[in-house]
C-alpha cells in the first residue's frame, strides 16, 4: 500500500559540484601468488590519487570481486569521505566494472585508470593544459610514450602533417620511460632512440605527446555518452579496451595525446622501495583547479571515418612513405632506421 505523494516525482536533481570523476576498477581476489602486493599496490594508487586531486574530484572505485580485506579497506575509504562512491559486484571483467562506474553520473571530464598507478603531483593540471591548448583533445594519458603514436593517431597526423606545430622533439624525461618499461617486466621495450626523441604537438607554451595509452587516462565525457555497450563478455582484454576505451574517442574525431612529462607511474603487481619514498614526496592538493572544456565537435561521417582510417592510414604506414614522414618531423637517417 502506498499512502500520500513521494515528493522527489518528476524532480529535477541538483546540478553536481564536482567537476570531474575518477574511476577504479579493482580485482584482488586474495593475497597470494600474483595478487600478493596488490592490496598495498592499491593503497599507493588510492591514496596517493586522494592526496594529489583537487576537491572537485568525484572517486568511484569499483570493486571487481576482490577479498574481504580489500572490501573493508574500500568501505572504511568511504565512511572516511576521502573517495566518494564505492561499488561491489562479483567478478564481471575490468570493462564492465568501468561501465558500472560509467552509470549514472555526468561529469565533463572522466579519468579511468587501473588499481596499479600512482599519482603524481599536478596531475590534473597538466591534463588540463593539454584539453584547453588542443580543442580537439578527447584523451589525455599522464604517462607519455614515444611509441604511442603509431596507435590510432591518424587523424591528427594527417590534420597537422604539414604544419610545424607537430614535430620530434627532445623526450622532458626518459627516466619516467625506463621505469614503465621494468614495470610491465619488458626492460627493452623501448629502443636507445626512443629515450631521445617524440612526436610532439606545441601550443605556445603547452606541449603533448602525440598518442596516449590507456591504463591511465581522462576522456571527455561526451565519449561515452553513446557507446551502445552494456557489457563486454571479456574478463580482461579481447576487443573490449579497444571497443570501449580508444575507438570511440577517434570515432567522434577527437585527438589522443599525452602530457610532455610524467605523472602517473605504472607500478605492477611487486611493490618496491621507491615507491613508498616517491609517496612520502606528494603534497595534499584540495584547491579546485579552474579549466575550460571546448564545445564538443561534430561526429565526422561514417563514410570519412573509413577513408581516412581504413584507405589513407593503411597507405600512410607503407615502409617508404612512412619513413619519409619521421625523417621530414625531424628524425635523422639512423633514427628513422632504428625508430
Amino acid at each position: 500500500m502506498r499512502v500520500g505523494f513521494n515528493p522527489n516525482k518528476d524532480k529535477i536533481l541538483s546540478k553536481s559540484d564536482f567537476t570531474h570523476q575518477v574511476i577504479v576498477p579493482v580485482y584482488i581476489p586474495h593475497q597470494n601468488d600474483y595478487f600478493k602486493d596488490c592490496f598495498q599496490i592499491l593503497r599507493y594508487c588510492l591514496e596517493s590519487l586522494i592526496t594529489t586531486s583537487h576537491a572537485k574530484t568525484y572517486i568511484t572505485v569499483v570493486n571487481n570481486g576482490s577479498c574481504d580485506e580489500v572490501i573493508l579497506y574500500l568501505n572504511q575509504l568511504q565512511l572516511q569521505g576521502k573517495i566518494h562512491e564505492v561499488i561491489h559486484t562479483t567478478a564481471i571483467g575490468k570493462l564492465n566494472a568501468i561501465l558500472k562506474g560509467l552509470t549514472g553520473h555526468q561529469f565533463p571530464l572522466i579519468t579511468i585508470t587501473d588499481a596499479d598507478v600512482l599519482f603524481l603531483n599536478h596531475w590534473q593540471k597538466a591534463t588540463y593544459e593539454v584539453f584547453e591548448a588542443f580543442p580537439k583533445t578527447g584523451l589525455v594519458c599522464t604517462t607519455p610514450s614515444s611509441k604511442s603514436f603509431n596507435d590510432k593517431t591518424f587523424n591528427i597526423i594527417i590534420e597537422r602533417l604539414f604544419s610545424k606545430t607537430m614535430a620530434f622533439t627532445k623526450v622532458k624525461n626518459p627516466a619516467a620511460f625506463e621505469a614503465f618499461a621494468t614495470s610491465i617486466g619488458n626492460p627493452n621495450f623501448y629502443k636507445p632512440v626512443h629515450f631521445e626523441k617524440y612526436l610532439t604537438l606545441t601550443h605556445h607554451k603547452v606541449q603533448a605527446v602525440v598518442g596516449a595509452g590507456h591504463f591511465v587516462a581522462t576522456y571527455r565525457g561526451n565519449i561515452f555518452s553513446d557507446l551502445g555497450v552494456t557489457a563486454t563478455p571479456f574478463s580482461l582484454g579481447g576487443t573490449s579496451e579497444a571497443k570501449i576505451l580508444d575507438l570511440p574517442v577517434i570515432r567522434k574525431g577527437y585527438w589522443r595525446l599525452s602530457t610532455d612529462d610524467n605523472y602517473t607511474y605504472h607500478l605492477g603487481n611487486v611493490q618496491e622501495s621507491w615507491m613508498q619514498e616517491t609517496f612520502n614526496t606528494l603534497k595534499n592538493e584540495e584547491k579546485e583547479i579552474d579549466f575550460v572544456l571546448h564545445k564538443p565537435l561534430k561526429r565526422p561521417s561514417k563514410f570519412l571515418f573509413w577513408l581516412k582510417n581504413n584507405v589513407l592510414e593503411k597507405l600512410f604506414y607503407q615502409k617508404g612513405i612512412r619513413r619519409f614522414f619521421l625523417k621530414y618531423k625531424g628524425l635523422t637517417t639512423e633514427e628513422v632506421v632504428n625508430y
